[in-house]
């Protein structure tokens, strides 16, 4: 991937209902040379929000799952050079400066991990399984593309070589306790129907077991005890979102809890 010539950086993000947000990120990525907001037909102001952007392009498709979504919005980038950035996700000074440089980079590689800091509302969680969280979010769409195999939690097939950025996203994932567990909620719809698409069959003891290990390890292993009342909320709520898958799959394939 050697070249001299000068890269240019599509930025992507797919939304629904992110009038909280959206503002303070479109601000925060002016630096690209191509910004695409691809939305599942918002019913709060989001559109609105984006339309008074006139640097940023809206597109409007009816969601199916985040891994179709997000290869839509490959597929309308002008540029090779990708930042796929959710809603909820802000980019420090330092990350937006790593990323000119890297792109320009002439021994840049495929695609790049980030590293997030998960903030807990207004704090940041140091442990229950997020000190550790890297996600693939910028790219060379040359050489990559979502599997189409999963729904939600979207894996990058990356063709050649990987790094790691230095510089942290800021993950403002958590604002209040019932809109997490919206979330968890749905992400536990779409990994049910995920198993179904798979042809994978259900497995009554993992209904009770997944959870309860998906908790326990995250409140003891991977230390979320020491976030304190932050720890058990979170590891409870991702262990929801377990249960909630298992439940949906059983329904979805007609068989009794």
């Amino acid at each position: 991937m050697n070249t001299t010539e000068k890269q240019k950086l599509s930025v992507l993000i797919i939304t629904f209902n992110e009038e909280r947000y959206i503002k303070s990120l479109l601000e925060d990525v002016d630096f690209a040379d191509e910004i695409i907001v691809v939305d599942s037909y918002s019913t709060d102001s989001t559109i609105k929000i984006v339309q008074s952007f006139p640097n940023v392009t809206l597109i409007e498709k009816k969601f199916v799952d985040y891994t179709s979504q997000r290869n839509f919005a490959i597929d309308q980038a002008k540029n090779d050079w990708i930042l796929f950035i959710d809603a909820d996700e802000r980019l420090t000074p330092e990350l937006k400066t790593e990323i000119i440089s890297t792109i320009h980079n002439k021994d840049a590689v495929s695609a790049y991990l980030v590293y997030r800091i998960f903030m807990f509302k207004n704090s940041k969680l140091r442990f229950s399984g997020w000190q550790t969280d890297k996600i693939f979010r910028l790219f060379n769409k040359t050489y990559c593309r979502y599997t189409e195999d999963r729904m939600v939690h979207e894996k990058l097939i990356v063709n050649g070589k990987i790094g790691i950025l230095k510089n942290k996203i800021i993950h403002f994932s958590y604002t209040s306790y019932q809109e997490y567990k919206l979330k968890m909620y749905k992400y536990g719809i779409l990994k049910a129907n995920e198993k179904v698409k798979k042809g994978q069959k259900p497995v009554r003891i993992l209904l009770i077991f997944h959870p309860l290990y998906t908790f326990l390890y995250q409140y003891l292993i991977r230390l979320g005890f020491l976030d304190g009342i932050n720890g058990i909320i979170i590891c409870y709520l991702n262990a929801y979102s377990i249960y909630i898958r298992y439940k949906e799959f059983f329904r979805l394939t007609s068989s009794k809890i």
